[in-house]
């Protein structure tokens, strides 16, 4: 398993790693077929992919059970989105994270959300002293929400994003996940301001890959935009299917987060 775990981090130190979020595990499998150089899960994904809304909701037993599946069928490292670990108890939260490591994961990404900055950087701590006794070299990603959720003044992101990169990485933190930066300049100041690899969300509006790579960018991820994508899919195909008994393709597209998230509340 730390095979895999020193991989991961290697990944992270050489050229820019881009992470296909999947919700199970013929998704995983498919990317390792097409090339993923390592296996993301969407906690958004795998939450809709049991009924379950993103946001704390799923069951352990079901996240564990995922997790497993998907260890079981590729060969290269697996980070699982733990979300903010599922709860804000920290005993809790390492019952959630040993699980996820025994079942196979190497990384994780665990986000602070609107909650105190310090909530997280002690879950990190948590996590790390959870790998130690698992003697994994786990691969932590601490996500901040200061963009994707709008937590600051536009003018502060940049200063509050690497407030909390430091606090992180001094808690135990492997990488900064900047969730929702696209800007090139903002995302060149994380860079140039941290010497955590970071990780940024492909929305549509970010930078291509290669400006990416230029500005510093160690990681890319695709979240669930995969997921938000194929739910679309489904529901153009069904809507057609019902009203003609027809599989018509054409005029496909995405559903929203919210939309699919919705559909679970």
């Amino acid at each position: 398993m730390n095979t895999l775990a020193t991989r991961f981090h290697q990944l992270h130190q050489q050229d820019l790693l881009i992470l296909t979020n999947v919700a199970d595990a013929t998704g995983a499998r498919l990317v390792e077929h097409l090339g993923g150089r390592a296996v993301a899960t969407s906690s958004a994904a795998v939450a809709w992919a049991h009924g379950y809304p993103d946001g704390n909701a799923l069951p352990l037993e079901r996240l564990v059970a995922t997790v497993q599946s998907i260890a079981r069928v590729i060969s290269v490292p697996l980070t699982v989105d733990v979300e903010a670990g599922y709860s804000d108890d920290l005993g809790r939260v390492a019952e959630v994270l040993d699980a996820v490591i025994a079942a196979g994961a190497v990384g994780i990404n665990i986000e602070d959300g609107s909650a105190d900055p310090e909530l997280l950087a002690r879950k990190i701590e948590r996590a790390r002293q959870v790998a130690k006794k698992r003697d994994v070299k786990l691969f932590i990603n601490a996500r901040t929400d200061v963009y994707l959720k709008g937590l600051v003044p536009a003018d502060e992101r940049v200063t509050e994003t690497l407030r909390r990169a430091a606090l992180y990485q001094s808690a135990g933190a492997d990488g900064l996940f900047a969730a929702g930066v696209t800007a090139a300049y903002e995302i060149d100041a994380i860079c140039q301001g941290t010497t955590l690899p970071v990780n940024v969300l492909g929305f549509a509006s970010l930078p291509p890959p290669e400006t990416l790579q230029v500005l510093g960018v160690r990681r890319l991820s695709a979240g669930s935009g995969i997921a938000e994508f194929l739910y679309g899919a489904m529901g153009g195909l069904v809507n057609s299917f019902l009203a003609t008994g027809k599989l018509d393709t054409h005029d496909l597209k995405a559903f929203t987060y919210g939309e699919v998230n919705d559909l679970l509340k």
